[in-house]
């Protein structure tokens, strides 16, 4: 993913240092292939923290999800919060931390390594894309791919499947009402209030991991 976000940068006509601190600050996969359109466009700083909070709002559930094994981090907490991703996310959250490993280390050198490849990935795939052809066509889609993996692996992990029935319907009937453009922020904000107001039944049914 980081190589095609480098690549996709270049064919866009930006050097390899802009994936590669881009990686390295904003540090959001999706909002990252967002951002290069915001980057040819009119300068708009409304519209642009407007999408960045659409793009993004799913690392609310990604916290929400991770509050319990992040506790008692100590100082390695704001670390794994600013690492976190939805790679990072898939692994640490569905990850069987054998008995012998200290869960902190291994939490926190999953999402180093992981801010690491992407970073030094995008600079990588910068520097490639000057050097060879490619067909970047399709390869803006590889995000949307990457979800689709990391729903199903939720989906087959999960005992019960009420989160997954919550972001279905909610997706699709906010989608039904608000339309392609705009169902993304009370889809999310429809999911948000559900988990949170039936958290505790979904857990007593065995709902969550």
């Amino acid at each position: 993913v980081a190589f095609s976000y480098g690549i996709y940068m270049h064919s866009m006509g930006f050097g390899f240092l802009y994936p590669a601190l881009m990686a390295a600050f904003i540090f959001g996969g999706s909002l990252e292939f967002v951002v290069v359109t915001m980057l040819m466009s009119p300068f708009a700083p409304l519209d642009a923290f407007v999408m960045a909070l659409m793009v993004q709002s799913r690392h609310l559930f990604y916290g929400i999800s991770m509050l319990k094994k992040y506790e008692n981090m100590g100082w390695k907490k704001p670390f794994l919060m600013f690492w976190m991703c939805d790679e990072t996310f898939a692994l640490n959250y569905t990850a069987t931390v054998p008995r012998d490993v200290d869960r902190g280390w291994f939490m926190l050198w999953v999402s180093f390594l992981n801010y690491f490849y992407w970073v030094s990935g995008a600079a990588v795939g910068g520097l490639l894309g000057s050097l060879a052809a490619f067909d970047t066509k399709g390869l803006s889609f590889v995000m949307t791919a990457l979800f689709i993996v990391i729903f199903l692996e939720q989906f087959l992990r999960e005992k019960k499947h009420y989160t997954a029935m919550i972001g279905g319907v909610s997706a699709v009937g906010c989608l039904a009402v608000f339309g392609a453009e705009s169902f993304i922020l009370p889809a999310m904000g429809l999911i948000l209030a559900a988990i949170t107001l039936l958290r505790k039944p979904i857990e007593k049914a065995g709902g969550f991991l």
